[in-house]
């Protein structure tokens, strides 16, 4: 695909705003080491990315987005508080609508800083913000924080949690999870006479796959331990659905919040956060009570976005992918820094879709 001069042209507009509010202009290769997003997000990404081989450095990726070189790049240099920005193309496959674009540009500003990270959210969100003014656009936001808190402080299983905090990102699976573990669907027949079995290998066949005796007996002991499990209350599962349908202006998001939290705890320390950053975008000029707050937003991004997740729509084509999008990324600075972690949270804009709302106004 060819990437007009239009969109360069608002891609440098764009860059020169970040480095205006601060930030250092950086570059990452176009092939990345496939490694280190395999490791991150498994063989999933495989199907958004575009993979080769290379007979001297291994599997490649075509860059699918600019966080995670960007992250490698700070967490060495480690100069801390940073601000970068960037812009070039991405790649991302599309196996449902085949008149998006596989390859297009992205510009972004991303900030690495411990000290205040709700001041650091509303920066990023306001300067983003700030780059789109006078598009027709609808602003979202969510926390993928507070879900996972929520997850974290259920009455079940260790086992239970990390599967659902495993998918959070995969809404309907994260939902015939939550299904199944409050006992809503039946356990397969081939399932329950194989947990019933006294021994799951008699009369089986000779052993084929990659996995070893050892590693079946493992799985077959988990999947019994889950089904001795009791199932989550009704009650639990109610919180949580009030959590995930959750959607108001940010105040009266943050009252909704508060009254979840007095009956779901373990979300109270990221309610707290949501109302630091609430006080930090109000400080910013952002005027919080017509931005939304949806208890589901940020689900389908990648997933290294673990707590304040935003997004920006056009209102007049429905049609789009979001205009731009960001969010906060701590824990991924852990992996990548092999331990050492700095609160992170960035966002991009895709600049051919600016040029063409501009030029749907005009």
């Amino acid at each position: 695909m060819t990437i007009s001069a239009a969109a360069r042209d608002e891609a440098a507009r764009l860059t020169a705003l970040f480095r205006a509010a601060g930030a250092v202009p950086v570059e990452a290769d176009i092939l990345q080491p496939a490694d280190t997003l395999l490791d991150l997000y498994g063989e999933d990404i495989r199907a958004r990315a575009y993979v080769t081989a290379d007979p001297l450095r291994g599997e490649l990726m075509l860059r699918p987005d600019f966080t995670v070189p960007v992250v490698q790049m700070h967490m060495e240099a480690q100069a801390e508080p940073a601000r970068y920005t960037y812009a070039g193309e991405v790649f991302r496959k599309q196996e449902t609508d085949e008149s998006r674009p596989v390859e297009y540009l992205q510009a972004g500003y991303e900030v690495f800083d411990g000290q205040a990270p709700a001041r650091a959210d509303a920066e990023v969100f306001a300067e983003i913000a700030g780059a789109l003014a006078g598009l027709p656009l609808r602003a979202a936001t969510g926390d993928i924080g507070i879900l996972a808190a929520a997850v974290g402080g259920l009455e079940t299983t260790a086992a239970r949690k990390a599967a659902l905090a495993r998918h959070i990102w995969r809404p309907k699976r994260f939902r015939a999870l939550l299904d199944r573990f409050c006992g809503l669907t039946p356990v397969p027949p081939s399932r329950a006479a194989l947990l019933a079995a006294a021994d799951p290998f008699a009369g089986a066949g000779p052993e084929i796959g990659l996995r070893g005796r050892d590693e079946i007996a493992a799985r077959v002991e988990a999947l019994r331990e889950d089904a001795a499990a009791p199932p989550l209350s009704q009650d639990e599962r109610a919180r949580l659905d009030a959590l995930l349908s959750l959607k108001a202006p940010l105040p009266l998001a943050l009252t909704a919040l508060e009254e979840i939290a007095v009956r779901m705890p373990a979300i109270g320390p990221a309610v707290a956060r949501f109302a630091e950053r609430l006080a930090a975008l109000e400080a910013r000029g952002v005027a919080v009570d017509q931005l939304g707050f949806e208890g589901s937003f940020g689900r389908t991004a990648l997933e290294y976005y673990d707590g304040f997740v935003f997004g920006f729509m056009a209102e007049v084509r429905p049609d789009l992918p979001p205009v731009a999008s960001g969010g906060r990324y701590d824990a991924l600075t852990a992996v990548l820094g092999r331990g050492r972690a700095v609160p992170a949270v960035g966002g991009v804009i895709r600049p051919e879709l600016v040029v063409r709302l501009r030029g749907d106004a005009a």
